[in-house]
């Protein structure tokens, strides 16, 4: 498929969050008729979030960008766009403070969680421009792994490879192996603009369970067979029967855990979202 600029809608009106509605981060099942999350939780030894639909995310538009901060500290939520779209073509440029773990979610349920997400982990052992599958068994479809760079008076200024050694969430070949195209993280970081707007394109075909392909800055970053993915509880048909052949559209703000802390989504962060657009295909 050749990718252009023409025939694209903008999502957002640069003044209002029209046609967008805020939702909180609330966990249902672990995947399409499974368990509750809640006994991952407990298995983790973790604590789950008390009550976190009463603390969505604020979402405002700032000089025409839309942004994403933490309401309450420590929960996160989700802009859910009103309309489900199916194949489609989506730009957008991102601009994450460090640490925020942000990402966009595409053919999302508009009642619960699910969905497929491209990550825009921008923080520590964090991947951009992988995938994730939210409600969908947790699949986790990653390139690489990223860490900051830090000055001589410990102030993030970059990115650099994650450290396998020392990783918070590491890379492995299982990983890598669920996706048909990897960039290499070198690649990556040359793309990528520290501080600044990045271009993050989506394109999203093929159905029910659709191959998505992820691109930052004109860098093809990784593609994913939805069809083809091999991981415990992950049942296509069951997938593809629930999420059915076109979802919502959704910017995350991720809540911190006891895994992660604020290493997750640091205090006072914000992830800004500017000049989207879409392409129905």
């Amino acid at each position: 498929m050749t990718l252009g600029e023409s025939g694209f809608t903008p999502l957002f009106d640069g003044v209002t969050l029209a046609g967008w509605r805020s939702v909180p981060r609330v966990y249902t099942t672990l995947y399409p008729g499974g368990p509750d999350i809640s006994s991952f939780f407990a298995r983790q030894g973790l604590r789950p979030p008390v009550e976190p639909e009463k603390h969505p995310a604020v979402w405002t538009v700032e000089d025409g960008a839309v942004v994403g901060r933490q309401g309450t500290p420590g929960y996160g939520g989700y802009l859910l766009s009103e309309k489900a779209y199916g194949e489609f073509e989506l730009v957008i440029e991102a601009k994450p403070d460090w640490p925020a773990d942000t990402g966009i979610m595409l053919r999302r349920r508009p009642d619960s969680w699910h969905g497929f997400q491209v990550l825009v982990d921008h923080r520590r052992s964090g991947s951009i421009g992988g995938f994730f599958g939210n409600g969908l068994a947790s699949f986790h479809a990653v390139p690489f792994a990223l860490d900051s760079v830090l000055d001589d008076a410990g102030n993030p200024v970059g990115l650099r490879p994650d450290d396998p050694v020392t990783s918070q969430e590491p890379v492995t070949p299982e990983k890598q192996r669920l996706l048909s195209y990897v960039a290499g993280v070198e690649e990556f970081l040359k793309a990528w603009r520290w501080g600044d707007w990045n271009e993050v394109r989506v394109l999203c075909v093929g159905g029910a369970l659709p191959t998505l392909t992820t691109w930052v800055n004109g860098l093809k970053i990784a593609e994913l067979d939805t069809a083809a993915i091999d991981v415990p509880d992950y049942d296509a048909a069951a997938i593809a029967g629930f999420l059915g052949p076109a979802g919502h559209l959704a910017l995350e703000v991720h809540d911190n855990d006891d895994m992660f802390g604020e290493s997750r989504w640091g205090a006072g962060a914000a992830c800004r979202w500017r000049n989207a657009r879409i392409k129905e295909l």
